[in-house]
């Protein structure tokens, strides 16, 4: 059984006393690093003044260390080391980084946080031992998880991920995915990014931070000089426009006649099919043609895949076995749990 926890990507330098602020660990992430304390997480939305994360952030930058960090904290208590961590990229970036998020991951990770957050006794150590790291792009391992998950798809299918940073999609195939059937280009952001901009028109909007304004499309309403103002028309025809100018043009070299010839099953991803409009969008152009299924728990979908693919490359030790996706908007980490 896969168990995935996921928090939002956010980070915040923050050095106050947060005492007795959260639940548990998950709502508590408060990381050392660099001399530094960190808020993370669902922590950072709520104590945080701008909580951030760079867009399809490097291996190399702060806040996806951050966040690895904080995924780690996550399971270190859960799993038998030394693990194998398995995590990856959008297509677009996964040559880059990958040989720089393999040095970064393959060693012993002494993690230090802040306990007093969720009621413990203030300044304590983790450590996880990482032995085996493999780095596959995302689109990927949502092939893998679909096949080796509880889906257990069979045969060719195409696989559509949107998410907050990037939109991708690949053909799978049982002989592997086709590499020219693979595109990333822009995510939910630019739908996001289109809403504020026709928002501007007649609300100001102050300094607001793309993540806030993230959690307002998501909510379908913010608060502007204290008034409630509903968004969801707006969030409707943003994402039609994100659509029809973004995933439909790209998508015409990807599901061609050619390819329809040899599937017209099409399985919808990332945290972007939870808008029902955007699913609307897919059925309109794709609805008598195809067979169109929103996965279950769809924005875990690629961690899965990690931590499936994790397991191969541990040979098959699943209390051993992890998965890491670093998104744009939630990281989500996934182990193995026999709790039923």
């Amino acid at each position: 059984m896969l168990l995935s926890q996921s928090f939002s990507s956010l980070i915040e330098n923050n050095n106050s006393a947060l005492n007795n602020t959260s639940s548990d660990l998950l709502n508590g992430l408060k990381v050392f690093h660099n001399g530094q304390w960190y808020i993370c997480g669902n922590l950072a939305l709520n104590e945080g003044l701008s909580p951030h994360k760079l867009l399809n952030s490097s291996p190399e930058d702060l806040d996806y260390q951050l966040l690895i960090k904080a995924a780690m904290l996550l399971v270190t208590d859960d799993v038998e080391q030394p693990v194998t961590i398995t995590t990856g990229f959008p297509y677009a970036t996964y040559r880059i980084y990958k040989d720089v998020a393999i040095e970064q991951l393959k060693k012993t990770h002494i993690v230090e946080y802040d306990a007093s957050t969720f009621g413990g006794n203030g300044k304590r150590t983790s450590i996880l031992d990482v032995k085996n790291v493999d780095v596959i792009p995302e689109i990927v391992a949502c092939s893998i998880a679909l096949r080796k998950g509880e889906e257990a798809a069979k045969g060719n299918f195409f696989i559509l991920s949107c998410g907050f940073g990037t939109f991708e999609s690949v053909l799978s195939m049982d002989s592997g995915v086709v590499e020219q059937s693979m595109i990333s280009t822009h995510g939910l952001r630019y739908a996001i990014n289109y809403m504020a901009n026709e928002l501007q028109k007649s609300h100001y909007l102050e300094m607001r931070t793309i993540n806030a304004l993230d959690d307002a499309f998501q909510k379908g309403y913010l608060f502007i000089n204290r008034k409630n103002i509903d968004v969801r028309e707006h969030r409707k025809a943003a994402l039609r426009s994100y659509y029809n100018e973004v995933i439909s043009p790209n998508l015409r070299n990807v599901i061609t006649d050619k390819n329809l010839m040899k599937t017209n099953k099409i399985y919808l991803c990332g945290g972007g099919m939870y808008y029902q409009d955007l699913v609307d969008c897919f059925k309109n152009e794709f609805g008598e043609i195809a067979q169109l299924e929103v996965v279950s728990d769809p924005a875990a979908l690629a961690s899965k895949g990690y931590a499936l693919n994790s397991l191969r490359v541990s040979g098959g030790l699943e209390k051993s076995s992890i998965g890491i996706d670093i998104g744009n908007a939630t990281t989500v980490v996934t182990r193995f749990s026999s709790d039923q």
